[in-house]
């Protein structure tokens, strides 16, 4: 079985819809929500031609995992089955092995720029990416992300009134379904306010202290709400990478939102997210694909030297990315990690049109054709 795991509207039913309509003869999409849906589900009632079962939301039906169980132990040799639903699919599938074997899990994020030129990169943990070519397309892909964020509705619209309606029902359909639905949180408006905090912390190192005295909770419950928003795909944290050669800061991650045009105000947060979220897909990319333990991190020690991102393979650096908005001098920061931790492939991003410069070992590149290369 395939089950597909994901951000809420980021496109986890039509994906699983277009799959089943243009790779399989025939399909059956059920729906839990839907009660004629529901109702084949409990009676075992599938099309007799179908090759591929779609299950959209079962995991809402309390026994969904036995189900599926008996499902696949039955029919393995003649049906394929692929399972969708919101972020809580990912919460739920984590109790309990009785799927254990049984299935392959794959993280669908929002639209990278590769993805939306319809580039296909093969990139091989521990060998350098392979740039692409400049492309006059490029930058006019990239400035569309940029404004209105990598989710499908709203950029493929490209309508501002709508991307701002979208965002608020998005927000509270996590709110007001996922999260009370699963958590049972009694104040939501807390974790609403939350949300709202976050935009101006992207980038920065995230104090739990901080957020604790802000929404005069304890630490404990600032620590759940922020793992609960993590959970459900709001948000992700990056933390630093501990080496033997340097004097690493071990404790505070650094955060970053799925939905990188919710920042306003501040370019180099919004530049700085942006190339988090595609490493972030990269690593998840590979790992589910290809079975590769990718982690994303960044560098910092305790005299306060710092690089942005640091991607590994089995905990050993693969390519560090420092991300400038505009400067072409090559950051001594990503150099001095660069030679003290020997990382293989080191790269400085800047928002500069047209840059392709390498020096010292570091390869200082134009962000557009940067992202254009990665998945």
């Amino acid at each position: 079985m395939v089950f597909i795991g994901g951000a809420r509207q980021v496109g986890k039913t039509s994906l699983a819809r277009f799959i089943g309509e243009n790779h399989f003869p025939a399909h059956h999409y059920l729906n839990w929500d839907y009660t004629p849906d529901r109702r084949d589900i409990l009676q075992y009632r599938f099309k007799g031609n179908a090759k591929i079962l779609l299950f959209d939301e079962i995991h809402k039906y309390k026994n969904w995992k036995n189900y599926l169980k008996g499902i696949f132990d039955k029919e393995k040799e003649a049906l394929r089955i692929l399972v969708t639903g919101s972020a809580r699919l990912d919460v739920y599938r984590r109790g309990g092995d009785s799927l254990m074997g049984r299935y392959y899990h794959y993280r669908l994020h929002p639209f990278s720029l590769a993805e939306f030129l319809e580039k296909e990169n093969a990139l091989v943990p521990d060998q350098e990416i392979p740039l692409v070519a400049a492309d006059a397309g490029l930058r006019e892909s990239y400035d569309l992300l940029w404004k209105f964020g990598g989710f499908p509705e709203p950029l493929l619209k490209q309508n501002e009134r709508f991307l701002r309606r979208w965002r608020i029902q998005r927000l509270e359909r996590l709110i007001r379904e996922d999260i009370r639905d699963l958590e049972h949180i009694r104040d939501l408006s807390a974790v609403k306010i939350l949300i709202d905090m976050l935009p101006e912390r992207v980038g920065s190192l995230l104090s739990l202290n901080a957020i604790r005295e802000d929404l005069s909770v304890d630490h404990k419950t600032a620590a759940h709400w922020m793992d609960i928003l993590e959970a459900f795909y709001h948000a992700f944290r990056i933390y630093p990478f501990a080496h033997e050669k340097i004097k690493s800061l071990r404790k505070q991650p650094k955060l970053y939102l799925l939905d990188w045009s919710e920042i306003e105000g501040n370019d180099g947060a919004r530049l700085e997210n942006l190339v988090a979220f595609h490493l972030l897909k990269l690593c998840h990319y590979l790992t589910d694909t290809q079975g590769y333990r990718l982690d994303l991190c960044f560098l910092r020690d305790v005299d306060g030297r710092e690089v942005d991102f640091l991607v590994t393979v089995d905990n050993k650096p693969w390519f560090a990315v420092e991300v400038k908005a505009s400067a072409r001098a090559i950051s001594n920061h990503l150099k001095y990690f660069g030679t003290r931790m020997t990382i293989p492939f080191l790269y400085q991003v800047t928002e500069e049109k047209n840059v392709d410069v390498k020096q010292d070992g570091i390869r200082l590149i134009s962000v557009d054709r940067f992202l254009a290369s990665l998945v």
